[in-house]
């Protein structure tokens, strides 16, 4: 299953006209940050990624999840 998270932050960013620094400032966090959320790093503070999705008006939160079989861990 890939992750939304990287494209709608991308995606939210470049709509805004924001360079990653400007968001980076804008959501008060490092600007290395805000790349590795865009890229996609698998592992990344919950507290900081809420930070940057509440300049957009969103959060994370838990949500029903239903396992694939490719989402299966081996």
């Amino acid at each position: 299953m890939k992750d939304p998270l990287p494209g709608f932050v991308k995606q939210r960013r470049r709509a805004l006209s924001l360079t990653q620094p400007d968001l980076a400032n804008r959501a008060g966090v490092g600007l290395r940050f805000i790349r590795e959320l865009e890229q996609g790093k698998p592992t990344l503070r919950l507290d900081k990624v809420n930070q940057v999705l509440a300049l957009f008006g969103h959060r994370m939160e838990p949500v029903a999840y239903r396992m694939e079989v490719d989402d299966a861990p081996r």
